[in-house]
């Protein structure tokens, strides 16, 4: 084994942390009998040889000696092997994927290679789907379904495979590959869905059924039968009908219609091929069927926009008896969520119940989806306070490293604006260390939290003018902001004139923001503003600027400031100034030239910010709307951006192209934000915000124009 691999130039390579002088290693590390050594070998052939899935010329040099590790039944965990070489041959290049840049098109020729150079050995894996590991027969089926260019042969030996195979996670592999190569190859889908629909339908075991339909979705949803979430519901009572069993026990292999091998339980993977890691040990533990959570994710992915079949199953899912299925369900319930509009009302309700669990998992999970939907989680209200209340010591949580943040209880509480988030955060204010978060809280929650101004105002007197002055005044000052608690003007402007330099930018921007949203009771801070804007064309004197306006109201005095500012050598400054200017409106009419001149500046952010301002301070629409629905089509995350202006000048009328574009928007069932493979924390929530202002810009024109 490794003939030549010395002779190899190693050093003349590199990986993704430099010379690859250390591969040889790790490639004889995989064979090694130690299974430590082995387990550290993979991880550094996937964290630097093959880094995030790139392919670099190391890789390359590789993939003979891992073919060799793959076929010698001596080595152990030649599953991991197999992956490995299923990853490194199965990424598929397009020619849009490849630029012009000439490390793009280097990157872009080391895929080929290596995806020719694993087909070009993948007969190899035929062998290995009778191999007497069970980890190499759970690897293989997916290699070949990836892999090998004769699909139709790779599928007849899957069909053949499955009539003989006794091990659970092998059985599941062998239908998973079908539903891979139905996808790779189109003339095939018929034949495999027609299998599949007959594997679901017969007297098979509920495990392959539900393999099958989770197939069925992904590569042929059209197939699926009609009463599928019926079906699908029947099948998970049937396989948590013996709650507690550990997977591999008789019991378990009976939901899969399998005999039990007591010798192949350590040796076989956990998961499905294809997951990354194995589930935790924890999660795994006496549940009945892990596997069930992969297989109802790649379900609900087939099921796609079918959103309410998949909350009906969502549902069924959260009153199972296994808290680990309740747990995957309302993950899976806030990935739907935080994808597709619907009705959640009743799914959210059921969430919320997982609060009051006496297995601390699925109140966890249950948690963090509730923090994340906003005013979604309107139906959990009274679940959340009873959390809070019944788990004070949860309210605040602490980090090895970073500030303290509250709790996913409490931040869900206050988000709903509900008042029984008040002591939580009250609480908060009191430790020593405030929560980053508490000031973003306190926004939210709203009017209930003016209690809190006073110890907003109180701790921020107490914070020191040095180096740690940002992270200790921000949540203040974005509370203070939140309640436009104008009695504390003295103390943010004490922290406006006194910021230190480390971070002094970003403290005097809060402290500005502050004071602007104070209005006239920041009066005793104009000299200072007045101060702060004589240094026009910068970020500093346009913040400075608008928080004068806001307190006094002198446009004479900031107009020369932000006309200075459209100026800005960078795009964001100018943008700033631009919005600073529509809040003036006709005070700025003068502005109107200037702003005209940045609708096809070729930052789109500027252009939008523009359009707006001119809108806001001409009063007329005919040029700014062209521009705001452009940029509405090219950008969905300016779209928010766009409503607002659209909701306060109610400009779409009927038949308009406005009133098109928000009446398609609020057509679609996907959020216009919604990523694969991807999401932000407040995603939902400015989707939910987007929908309820394009139903505000559609009730017509309000009669006022458009106003800040």
């Amino acid at each position: 084994m490794f003939a030549g691999i010395d002779e190899v130039d190693w050093a003349s390579m590199e990986h993704a942390y430099g010379p690859a002088d250390d591969v040889p290693a790790l490639l004889r590390g995989l064979a090694s009998a130690d299974p430590s050594e082995r387990e550290a070998a993979l991880d550094g052939m996937y964290g630097a040889v093959h880094h995030q899935g790139d392919v670099y010329a190391c890789t390359l040099a590789c993939i003979p000696f891992l073919f060799e590790l793959v076929v010698d039944p001596v080595v152990p965990d030649r599953g991991g092997i197999v992956e490995l070489l299923t990853s490194i041959g199965g990424i598929d290049i397009d020619e849009e994927d490849i630029g012009e840049d000439e490390d793009e098109a280097e990157g872009a020729a080391n895929y080929a290679m290596a995806a020719a150079a694993v087909s070009a050995g993948a007969g190899v894996f035929f062998a290995l789907m009778a191999d007497e590991d069970p980890g190499v027969r759970v690897s293989a089926p997916l290699a070949l379904a990836t892999l090998h260019g004769s699909p139709a042969r790779v599928l007849t030996l899957l069909r053949e495979r499955l009539l003989v195979e006794a091990d659970d996670e092998v059985r599941l592999a062998l239908v998973e590959a079908a539903g891979r190569v139905a996808l790779r190859h189109e003339p095939l889908t018929g034949r495999i869905a027609d299998w599949l629909s007959r594997l679901a339908a017969e007297a098979n075991a509920p495990g392959l059924r539900l393999a099958a339909l989770a197939q069925l979705a992904r590569c042929a949803p059209e197939a699926l039968p009609v009463d599928v979430v019926r079906v699908v519901a029947g099948l998970l009572r049937q396989l948590r009908s013996a709650p507690g069993v550990p997977e591999g026990s008789e019991a378990g292999s009976r939901a899969l219609g399998t005999h039990a091998d007591p010798t192949s339980a350590e040796a076989a993977p956990v998961t499905l091929v294809g997951r990354p890691r194995a589930l935790p040990a924890e999660d795994g533990a006496g549940r009945t069927a892990p596997w069930t959570a992969d297989l109802l994710r790649t379900l609900h992915v087939g099921l796609d926009d079918r959103v309410a079949d998949r909350t009906a199953l969502l549902a069924d899912q959260l009153g199972s008896p296994d808290p680990g299925q309740r747990t995957d369900a309302v993950r899976m319930s806030g990935g739907l969520i935080r994808a597709w509009r619907g009705s959640y009302a009743e799914l959210v309700r059921l969430v919320g119940e997982q609060l009051v669990s006496d297995e601390p998992k699925p109140a966890e999970a249950a948690s963090h989806v509730l923090e994340e939907l906003f005013g979604l989680a309107a139906p959990a209200a009274d679940a959340l306070a009873a959390r809070v209340a019944a788990d004070q010591g949860a309210w605040v949580k602490e980090w090895a490293s970073g500030p303290p943040g509250l709790g996913s209880a409490v931040k869900a509480l206050a988000r709903l604006g509900d008042a029984r988030a008040v002591p939580a955060l009250a609480a908060a204010l009191e430790r020593p260390e405030v929560p980053h978060d508490v000031g973003s809280a306190i926004g939210y929650l709203g009017p209930p939290a003016a209690p809190l101004a006073g110890a907003l105002r109180r701790r921020l007197s107490e914070v020191a003018l040095d180096e740690e002055a940002y992270d200790r005044a921000s949540p203040l000052l974005a509370g203070l902001t939140a309640l436009r608690a104008g009695e504390a003007a003295p103390e943010v402007l004490r922290i406006l004139r006194g910021a230190p330099e480390y971070r002094g930018e970003w403290l005097r921007t809060a402290a500005l923001r502050a004071l602007g949203s104070f209005g006239s009771a920041a009066h005793c801070a104009v000299p200072e503003l007045r101060a702060l804007i004589r240094r026009p064309g910068t970020a500093g004197a346009t913040e400075a600027a608008e928080a004068l306006w806001a307190v006094d109201g002198d446009a004479a005095a900031v107009l020369p400031v932000l006309i200075e500012g459209l100026q800005a050598e960078h795009a964001r400054d100018r943008a700033a100034a631009a919005r600073a200017l529509g809040r003036l409106g006709a005070h700025a009419a003068v502005t109107a030239p200037r702003l005209r001149g940045l609708l096809l500046h070729e930052e789109l952010w500027l252009r939008v910010d523009a359009a707006i301002a001119l809108w806001e301070v001409s009063g007329r629409a005919g040029e700014s709307v062209p521009v705001l629905l452009a940029a509405w089509e090219k950008n969905r995350h300016v779209r928010v951006r766009v409503a607002e202006c659209l909701a306060r000048a109610g400009a779409a009328g009927a038949g308009s192209e406005a009133e098109h574009v928000l009446r398609a928007e609020l057509a679609s069932v996907r959020r216009h934000n919604a990523m694969d493979g991807g999401y932000g924390s407040h995603d939902t929530y400015e989707d939910e915000k987007l929908l309820a202002l394009c139903r505000r810009a559609l009730l017509g024109n309000t009669g006022k124009g458009p106003t800040t």
